[in-house]
């Protein structure tokens, strides 16, 4: 027979907790919430759902810090997060805080499923909290992609194009749900506007109704305790969860502060060149978490694509949700439970392996890698760069160029008739090779001359020709660049 709960003493309260006790019920509140008797006493295992919580809790606090500057538009976005990085004070270890956290999140909420799982706490009059746990994690995942769009950079852009695009495989209404999350068929600013709506507003908000519904479910059932209990009839002695497993979820909710802010500070997340729609050489990469369901979805091409993008993962999270009603077995000793454990143990390696596999195969490949290498010297580039206005390029337009200087006039027509626009972007503000403004503009006209002529190594990489023009056009064409600066 379990033990009586401890008999509770007398507690000593201020006059003001007193009055504010009548008018709340604070004291039963805090009676609710810090007395639940765990079979078997606290344990370290049990840390996971008080971090989720706490993880959950400095996500909205950076996320609303970060909405204050964040404009989501096609025009505007990458400039504010920029901003955000190169001015704001703080702004960069705000941003990487919440960047990271997000993978912390993915981390935790997964360690909190497999412990649940190993433990075989879904057991006994617990398989509405173990569902609503499972959607809590696909809430979460949601989260993560949503948010991955929001800086418009080159590797937010091209990676949720391959993950809108998988949802045209979706029979009968994957067409119309691609055209749903992109508000059209191209990616642009309705589809920043809807994925920060489900970001900010519309996922919070059903994250929290579920959390509420999640913690009253696990308050009802009651903690499940080790996996040597019994899980509808409790025997081991209890303990009240204050204030042991107070303590060591607070030790590791502090340890995960420590965790967060060391990487957030010294390194710090990078923000990439602006998206560039027109850049057909990218190689797009999703987060590490994604990395796996990214490899998956290279074994299943033509008809067949269905079957692995549909079928498999349905039937994958359907067995997942509906584990309570297939193990009905009160046994819950993993050791005990070899089946079960060893399905989710295969599950997890092949998922692991997949990621594995991924990062392998773009390392074998060298085109892939060297094309992987730009973009991160791209990306290193970008971030070593100043702070760059929204209209800023603008300033330099062609009439003013050709009122103040009428070589470098006929410069900017020969740029436009060599195509260059095409991969410098307009007025050289950049695009897919990188941008003119600046650095560039700012070499001596015999080194700029040498380069157009005969490029680098680096610049022959990025597909750069040698300019063939003559000298009057050549001498033209770097005073225009010269006038970018």
């Amino acid at each position: 027979m379990p033990e009586a709960p401890e008999k509770q003493l007398p507690r000593k309260r201020g006059r003001f907790f007193e009055w504010l006790d009548r008018r709340t019920g604070i004291d039963s509140l805090l009676h609710e919430a810090l007395d639940e008797p765990i079979p078997g006493g606290a344990r370290w295992a049990y840390v996971f759902g008080s971090v989720l919580l706490f993880l959950f809790i400095s996500q909205t606090i950076t996320g609303v810090f970060l909405a204050l500057y964040y404009v989501p538009s096609a025009i505007s976005a990458h400039t504010t997060v920029a901003y955000i990085v190169k001015e704001v004070t703080g702004g960069s270890f705000l941003r990487s805080l919440h960047a990271y956290g997000s993978s912390a999140v993915v981390i935790v909420v997964f360690l909190h499923l497999m412990q649940t799982y190993m433990y075989g706490a879904y057991k006994g009059r617990r398989e509405l909290l173990w569902i609503s746990g499972c959607f809590l994690l696909g809430l979460m995942l949601a989260m993560a992609f949503t948010g991955y769009l929001l800086p418009w950079d080159q590797k937010a852009y091209f990676a949720t194009t391959v993950g809108t695009n998988m949802a045209s495989d979706i029979p009968f209404v994957g067409t119309w749900m691609k055209r749903f999350m992109r508000g059209g068929d191209e990616m642009g600013t309705l589809t920043i506007s809807r994925f920060f709506v489900a970001h900010v507003f519309v996922l919070p908000g059903i994250l929290i109704a579920f959390i509420a519904g999640h913690v009253y479910l696990f308050r009802k059932a009651g903690a499940a305790g080790p996996p040597s209990e019994d899980p509808v009839t409790p025997k081991l002695p209890t303990e009240r969860f204050y204030p042991k497993q107070v303590v060591m979820d607070t030790i590791v909710a502090l340890l995960m502060i420590l965790i967060l802010g060391s990487i957030a500070h010294f390194w710090p997340m990078e923000l990439g060149p602006k998206a560039n729609p027109a850049d057909t050489q990218y190689v797009p990469r999703p987060e590490w978490y994604y990395l796996p369901i990214f490899q998956w979805l290279k074994y299943w091409r033509g008809p067949y694509a269905i079957i692995g993008i549909i079928v498999i993962p349905t039937i994958t999270a359907a067995l997942l949700v509906l584990v309570p009603f297939i193990d009905r077995r009160l046994e819950r000793r993993p050791w005990r439970r070899p089946i079960a454990v060893g399905v989710f143990l295969l599950i997890l390696a092949g998922f692991v392996g997949m990621g594995v596999m991924s990062i392998r195969d773009d390392q074998r490949d060298p085109s892939i890698a060297k094309q992987v290498a730009k973009q991160h010297q791209a990306t290193e580039e970008f971030m070593r760069e100043p702070f760059e206005p929204l209209g800023a390029a603008s300033a330099l337009s062609a009439p003013v160029v050709t009122v103040l200087d009428p070589v470098a006039a006929a410069g900017k027509k020969v740029f436009e008739a060599e195509s260059c626009d095409a991969c410098h972007g307009e007025g050289g503000s950049g695009g897919a090779a990188m941008k003119l403004t600046g650095q560039v503009a700012a070499m001596p006209a015999e080194e700029l001359s040498k380069l157009l002529k005969q490029p680098n190594a680096q610049m022959s990489e990025g597909g750069m020709q040698p300019i063939a023009v003559s000298d009057e056009e050549l001498k033209a064409l770097v005073a225009y660049i010269k006038s970018l600066k």
